[in-house]
This record gives structure tokens, sequence and C-alpha cells, in this order.
């Protein structure tokens, strides 16, 4: 028996950094599925500044041309004030907003030295606190229509030792504060109905030099999973969805069974420094989840 096809009729919804790539994959997506699409983009820059609403206008301009219900919004979103103000006027518009996927984001690399307050601020607003921003905005409508969803961007090279990169310790920093975010959120919408997610996505796009269509790891191929946790079919929170290449894999950290936290964490047990020591190979396994 198929599926029962998974649809967005009727519903309203916000996407960032929609102007190409991974933001664009999505909205097409949820467009084709029903939803009207606020798509948003400041037009930044490769170094995450400046601005051009040309380049969102252009995005919805060829999404309206395939007859999808879309439109542009380009306003700054790295302050509390300016994600209040869009999210009140896309419900002044609407009068409803269902779902958020705030995939805006930049990488920067500077090494450990090179590292300044600005630049960490930026990418810690950006990834972290418009978010949040965004879904304060929105919380109140969402619980009062009986729920909403809400998708958050993260990355493997915050959540994977093996992934992390030299240079990368603002973005890292930034997706990992995002993780943090969505923990919460998802805890205290549960109540709501607003479910929260994250998503580790991976594609080449204009992060990665890539003009056009890529040769490979597709935005197309991540979409489908953003929009399974932007829909109502999506019932559970404090998910992290890793998507890449046509493939998914959700995570999140669990708790052992029989554990009485703080008090009782079924670990070793040691009173010295040298007995954390002489037990770290078994303090510190390593756990390799067996998939197949």
């Amino acid at each position: 028996m198929k599926p029962s096809l998974v649809s967005f009729e009727g519903q309203v919804g916000l996407v960032t950094g929609a102007a190409g790539g991974l933001g664009l994959a999505y909205s097409r997506l949820l467009a084709q599925r029903g939803a009207h699409v606020v798509m948003h983009d400041v037009g930044a820059g490769l170094d995450g500044r400046g601005s051009d609403p040309g380049r969102i206008g252009d995005a919805v301009a060829a999404l309206k041309a395939q007859g999808l219900s879309v439109e542009a919004a380009s306003g700054a979103i790295n302050a509390r004030v300016c994600c209040h103000a869009l999210v009140r006027e896309l419900l002044q518009r609407h009068g409803r907003i269902d779902f958020i996927v705030h995939n805006a984001g930049w990488v920067a690399y500077e090494l450990l030295e090179a590292v300044d307050d600005d630049a960490l601020e930026q990418m810690l607003r950006l990834a972290a606190k418009t978010p949040l921003w965004l879904a304060q905005a929105a919380w109140p409508a969402m619980r009062d229509a009986g729920g909403g969803r809400i998708v958050v961007t993260t990355s493997d090279r915050a959540l994977y030792p093996q992934y992390a990169q030299k240079g990368l310790a603002g973005y890292a920093m930034a997706k990992m504060a995002a993780l943090g975010l969505v923990n919460v959120l998802a805890l205290e919408g549960a109540e709501h109905g607003i479910v929260v997610n994250a998503v580790s996505p991976v594609a080449k796009t204009r992060m990665w030099g890539i003009d056009g269509e890529p040769d490979e790891l597709h935005p197309d191929a991540v979409a489908s999973g953003v929009a399974f946790l932007a829909s109502t079919r999506c019932h559970e929170g404090g998910w992290v969805l890793r998507a890449s290449n046509g493939q998914f894999h959700a995570l999140r950290l669990q708790e052992a069974e029989h554990v009485g936290y703080p008090r009782d964490l079924r670990a070793v047990a040691a009173d010295s420094i040298e007995a954390v020591a002489l037990q770290w190979p078994v303090i510190a396994r390593p756990s390799v989840d067996a998939r197949g």
C-alpha cells in the first residue's frame, strides 16, 4: 500500500536563505505540495555581508513562473526587532504561520588566533539567535492555532569530531548553540503542538563555491527530509536529521537505561585523579552506531 501524500495545502510558512541552494530547494518542494512560502534572503555576499534583494526576487519570479505560490522578503534578520517584524508582517498578510525553516547561514574560515568578536557575533546571531527570535515571534500564533513546525539548521562539522575542520571554530560553536536551542524549544513546544527539530544537511551550494546545478550532492536530495520535518506528519521534536545524497539518518543524545541523573550515572566510579587516569580506557570507550 502506498503511503498517503503529504500535503501543505492551506499552509503558510517561512524559509530563510531561500534565494538558492538548499533554501530554494526547500521552498520549491513545499510550494509544490501546496504551501504558500515566504522566501526570505537578504542577498548577502559569500562573506555574509551586504545585501542584494534582487537575488530573492529572481528566485521567487522563477518559482512563480512554475505556478507556485511564493513571495519574497529581504529585510535584515540579524536582530530581534527585525525577526519579529518579518513574522508580524507575514501574519498580517496571511493570518497564520504553520512552519519556519531557518536555512540562512554562511561559512567563514578563520584559524583560532584570527577569530575576532565581530565575526563570531555575526556567526552566532545568524545560526542561533535568529532562529530563537523567529520562533519567539511565531510562538503565540502557533500556540493559538494548536501547533506548528520549526526546523533549525546545524552541521556535521560541529556534531562529529571526525568532520571538524580547522578554521571553523566560530561556525561550529554557532551550530552547536543551534542544537541546544532546538532541545529546549522542542520541550517547551510539545505541550502546544509545536514540533521543533534540526537538520544537518550536506549539499553542494554557493557556500561550496558552486554556481548553478552541482554535479552531485544536489540540494533537492535533501529537501524531502526537511519538508517532512516541516509537515504535520512529523510529531516528535528534538531530533537532528542528517540529510545528504538522498539519504537520511536521525539522531539525538539519549541517556542510558536505569540512570538516576545526576546522582547515579551508571558509570565508572573513581575517587581520585589517578583512578580516572587508570580507568580512562573504560570511561571513554568509543561507541559506533551499527547501521546496516
